[in-house]
């Protein structure tokens, strides 16, 4: 008998599998096809003599734990002990995992707001949790209506997304104030805050829950080298959390990776020192601005794109088939891959939206809008 009887082969796969068997343009993974910033390769080139190629210490090098304690108080003004709050972890899925095997019991609830990533559900099932799915509104934000409504004394977790994957949607300040309100009101409740795509925000700064001095004393906080750096394939990735969590999520980390890659994390610690994260909004906002500009003329109706490397867009003036099935046919008359976003919600919503990456080159994304206008 499966212990996941609901996970198959993921839409990302499927829908990767038919762009090459059909040679189309792939906006479907979130993945970028541009190459990684010279003065990663050149610290690279200068670390693979270095003797650094045999086990990293538990937690992570400390010269990148230090590295990474100092951009967090640059970047939210938090102070976070190096060695006792900070864990290096392969990839943010790892960490994720991790996280809920350490912490979720048997029979304890963990609230997923939908749309959400395909990471979150197993790790639950596997520790024998409870997954309780929420949807969110319309417009990709938070019901909290909704979210009182399942969390109870029961709940002993709450995950989040934000900056959001699927829909590229940035929390507004109130949803921060209802977040601690609903903290506050429920003190078993730890929250997983899912942030992979934190330096990846456009007219709108995005928020972390690091600088929530009021919560974060209860919240596990995941980021992703991958996603910041678009060195997705190195698989890296860290934790920040209170010491009294951190404990637990060691100790399981220990038996399920012990140490992450020994070199790669000696090269971050480098390029930490000379890397401004800062730019990486602007820099992602441009491939936003041309992939809409380029899309003006189309059938589509873009949604709002406020973060993340992806946006979202409507169908509905072109067909009312299921979301999977348009995605599908995409692929194989006009040549893009794209993903639809009824397979992020637990209840199979479809609302008729499809979710490009925009983390392409510009000749990429000019192919792809070509394609795309003449549908």
């Amino acid at each position: 008998m499966s212990k996941l009887p609901k996970v198959g082969t993921t839409i990302f796969t499927v829908m990767s599998q038919m762009a090459n068997e059909y040679q189309a343009i792939n906006l479907s993974q979130g993945f970028p096809n541009f190459p990684v910033d010279d003065q990663l390769i050149e610290i690279i080139k200068s670390k693979v003599d270095e003797n650094i190629h045999q086990y990293a210490p538990m937690g992570g090098n400390p010269k990148l734990l230090g590295e990474l304690s100092r951009l967090t108080l640059e970047q939210y003004g938090r102070s976070v002990h190096p060695s006792e709050e900070i864990l290096v972890t392969a990839g943010a899925t790892q960490a994720i995992f991790t996280a809920i095997q350490a912490l979720v019991n048997k029979g304890e609830e963990v609230v997923i707001l939908d749309p959400s990533y395909d990471c979150y559900e197993p790790p639950i099932v596997l520790t024998g949790g409870v997954p309780v799915h929420v949807q969110m509104a319309e417009d990709f934000l938070p019901d909290w209506q909704k979210i009182r409504e399942a969390v109870n004394k029961n709940t002993k977790m709450m995950i989040i997304n934000n900056p959001h994957n699927p829909s590229g949607r940035v929390w507004r300040d109130e949803d921060y104030v209802a977040l601690e309100e609903l903290m506050n009101d429920h003190p078993q409740l730890l929250l997983l805050s899912d942030e992979v795509y934190e330096y990846i925000t456009f007219e709108k700064r995005h928020r972390s829950v690091n600088s929530m001095e009021n919560i974060r004393n209860r919240s596990i906080i995941v980021s992703s080298f991958g996603k910041t750096f678009h060195i997705t394939g190195w698989k890296m990735g860290y934790m920040i959390a209170p010491q009294t969590l951190m404990k637990e999520i060691k100790k399981v980390h220990q038996f399920l990776v012990f140490c992450v890659n020994s070199v790669a994390q000696e090269v971050l610690a480098e390029y930490l020192r000379k890397i401004d994260v800062s730019k990486l909004g602007s820099f992602y906002q441009q491939k936003r601005d041309l992939f809409r500009s380029l899309m003006a003329g189309s059938r589509f109706e873009l949604l709002p794109s406020e973060g993340s490397y992806f946006q979202v867009a409507s169908y509905k003036s072109i067909s009312d088939e299921l979301d999977t099935e348009f995605a599908k046919r995409m692929v194989i008359e006009h040549g893009v891959a794209s993903i639809p976003l009824s397979v992020f919600n637990d209840s199979r919503l479809d609302q008729k939206l499809i979710r490009f990456c925009f983390a392409k080159d510009d000749e990429t994304l000019t192919k792809a809008a070509e394609k795309l206008c003449r549908i």
